[in-house]
C-alpha cells in the first residue's frame, strides 16, 4: 500500500493539472492550483494563530468553496476538521464547541467564544503569507462530524481513520477518477462530506449546490457532464415532482451512478427512479457515521429484494430479540453492527456507544435479514409507536403520506393517549388551502391498515426534513407534549 497524506495528495493533484477545475459552488469556481494556494495560505494563518497537529478546528460554513479551503487547510497542519451547520442555534453551537475544544472556529463573529480564535464568514488571510507547499502532515482523524441522533443531544463522531490514502488502491464509492460529482447536500452532514471529499481527493471536479434545488441539480449534471450524484430520498421526491417537461428536459446521459442514502426510501419512489434512469444507475447505501458496518444494494438487486437496503459491504450484521438473543432469518429485531477491522472506526465525544459482548454495537435501528443476507430496516427503536398493542413504524406511515402530490414533507410521531397508550400523529408540510386533513386521512386509509392511519393530522408550513433528509423527530414530539392530551395534538384533528 502506498500511503499518502491528504495534504500531499492535494499538492500532487495541483501540480499534475493546475488549471483543472477542483470546486464549483454557484457562480464561484476554483482550479486545483487556486485551491492549493488558498488552503496553504489559510493553513499558515491557522498555524500562526496557535492551531496545529491533533487540534480540532470547528468549521461553521455553508456550502461554499471556502468550506473546502478550510477542510484542506486543517489537513495541511495535521488538525482535525470538525464541521457543523452554519445555521445552528447558539446553544447548540456552544455545546458542540464545549465538546470539541477547538483552537479555531471558522464562520462565526470575532469574540463569539472566549479564549478561542474566531474567524468570520469571508475571512481571508494576509496576502503576505506564503502559499507554497507546507511540510507534510497527517491529521489523526480526517473528520469529526456531529450528530444529535434521536436524543437531540449533540455528540462528535471522530473518525478512526487518519488523513491518509492509497492513490494506487481501490477507488471508493464508484468514483471515476478525474470525473465530475454533483453534490446538492449540506456538507456538514457525514454523507455529503465523505462523497465530496473523496471525489476531490480522487481528482474529480466537485460541483456543490449552495443549497438543494431540484431543477438546479439536474441543470448542474447537464452543464458539467457529471458522472456521479449524491441524493437523499427527500431530494429524489422533489426532483420527481418537477413537471415532466422540466425533469425530462435535461440531458443526464453522462450520469453513471446515483447514490442515495441517509433516510428510508419509499418503494414507490425507488421504483419510479429505477424506471426513469434505469436500475443499473441507482445504488443505495445503509450505514452510520460510526462506520462499523454498511450495506449496499444496486437497482437490479433491489428489484429482486424489494425494500431491502442490501447485503453487508463492510463489517457484520446480527439481529437480536429484546433479550439479546440472535434471531433467525426473517425475524424483526434490533440491528447490531460489528467492524471487522483491527482498528476502531470511530470514537464518540459526548456519548457512549450501545454495545454488547463480542464487539457488537447498535445504532438503535430495527430490522430483519432474509435467507440471502439482505437487510430490511424498520425504524429506530425509540421512534416506534406502540398503539393499542400494535407496533407501528413511522417510516411506513410517512411513505404513504409522501405519495400524495401536495405533501412536501412529513413526520409521524407517537403522542400519549389514555386509551391507546400512544396515538399516531402526523405533522405534514402542505398548504391548508390546497389539501384538507380529511383528504389526507382518506388517502392514507386507502394505503394503510386501519390501526396505522393517524388519529390526528397537523398541517404546517415549516420544512420538516432538511436537505440531508434528516428530521428532528424527538424535538417535534417534545414541542407537542404539553398539548398532547388535546385532540389533534395542537394541530388539525381528524378521526381515523
Amino acid at each position: 500500500m502506498t500511503s499518502l497524506s491528504f495534504a500531499k495528495r492535494l499538492t500532487d493533484l495541483a501540480a499534475e493539472a493546475p488549471d483543472r477545475a477542483a470546486i464549483t459552488c454557484g457562480a464561484v469556481s476554483v482550479t486545483r492550483a487556486q485551491l492549493e494556494s488558498s488552503a496553504n495560505r489559510l493553513a499558515r494563518d491557522l498555524a500562526g494563530g496557535g492551531a496545529g497537529k491533533d487540534d480540532m478546528i470547528t468549521i461553521a460554513l455553508s456550502n461554499s468553496v471556502d468550506w473546502f479551503v478550510a477542510f484542506a487547510a486543517a489537513w495541511k497542519i495535521g488538525a482535525i476538521p470538525q464541521p457543523v451547520s452554519s445555521r445552528l442555534p447558539a446553544p447548540e453551537l456552544e455545546a458542540i464547541v464545549a465538546l470539541a475544544e477547538p483552537k479555531v472556529v471558522i464562520g462565526v463573529d470575532e469574540g463569539t467564544f472566549d479564549g478561542i480564535r474566531c474567524l468570520p464568514i469571508g475571512y481571508r488571510p494576509s496576502e503576505d503569507l506564503d502559499d507554497g507547499p507546507l511540510p507534510d502532515a497527517v491529521s489523526p482523524a480526517w473528520k469529526a462530524p456531529t450528530s444529535g441522533g434521536s436524543t437531540g443531544r449533540p455528540k462528535l463522531i471522530v473518525s478512526g481513520d487518519p488523513s491518509v490514502m492509497d492513490p494506487d488502491g481501490i477507488v471508493p464509492l464508484q468514483i471515476t477518477p478525474g470525473g465530475c460529482m454533483v453534490m446538492p447536500g449540506p456538507l456538514y452532514h457525514n454523507g455529503p462530506l465523505i462523497w465530496s471529499c473523496q471525489a476531490l481527493l480522487w481528482g474529480d471536479h466537485v460541483v456543490v449546490l449552495p443549497r438543494f434545488d431540484a431543477e438546479g441539480t439536474l441543470a448542474a449534471i447537464e452543464q458539467h457532464g457529471a458522472d456521479i450524484v449524491y441524493l437523499v430520498p427527500t431530494m429524489m421526491k422533489r426532483i420527481w415532482r418537477l413537471p415532466d417537461e422540466v425533469r425530462e428536459g435535461y440531458d443526464l446521459s453522462s450520469l453513471q451512478v446515483v447514490w442515495h442514502l441517509a433516510e428510508p426510501c419509499p418503494d414507490w419512489l425507488k421504483q419510479v427512479w429505477l424506471d426513469w434512469l434505469g436500475p443499473e444507475r441507482i445504488v443505495e447505501l445503509y450505514g452510520g457515521t460510526e462506520g462499523q458496518a454498511s450495506t449496499v444494494i444496486t437497482g437490479q438487486q433491489w428489484l429482486a429484494h424489494r425494500g431491502s437496503v442490501g447485503r453487508s459491504a463492510a463489517g457484520e450484521i446480527m439481529i437480536t430479540d429484546p433479550e439479546g438473543e440472535p434471531l433467525p432469518a426473517g425475524e424483526m429485531g434490533e440491528v447490531w453492527l460489528r467492524s471487522t477491522r483491527d482498528t476502531p472506526t470511530y470514537r464518540y465525544l459526548g456519548a457512549e456507544a450501545r454495545t454488547r459482548e463480542g464487539g457488537w454495537e447498535s445504532l438503535g435501528d430495527m430490522g430483519r435479514v432474509d435467507a440471502e443476507g439482505y437487510l430490511y430496516l424498520g425504524d429506530r427503536m425509540q421512534d416506534m409507536i406502540l398503539t393499542g398493542g400494535s407496533n407501528v413504524y413511522p417510516a411506513e406511515v410517512e411513505a404513504a403520506l409522501q405519495e400524495h402530490p401536495l405533501v412536501r414533507s412529513c413526520c409521524v410521531i407517537g403522542l400519549p393517549d389514555d386509551d391507546l397508550g400512544q396515538r399516531i400523529h402526523a405533522i405534514v408540510e402542505a398548504d391548508a388551502d390546497q389539501v384538507s386533513v380529511e383528504e389526507l386521512l382518506r388517502f392514507m386509509g386507502e394505503r394503510l391498515v386501519r390501526y396505522k392511519v393517524p388519529r390526528s393530522v397537523e398541517l404546517v408550513q415549516e420544512v420538516l426534513r432538511d436537505d440531508a433528509g434528516k428530521v428532528r423527530r424527538s424535538q417535534l414530539r417534545s414541542e407537542r407534549l404539553p398539548d398532547a392530551a388535546a385532540a389533534g395534538g395542537g394541530g388539525s384533528p381528524g378521526a381515523a
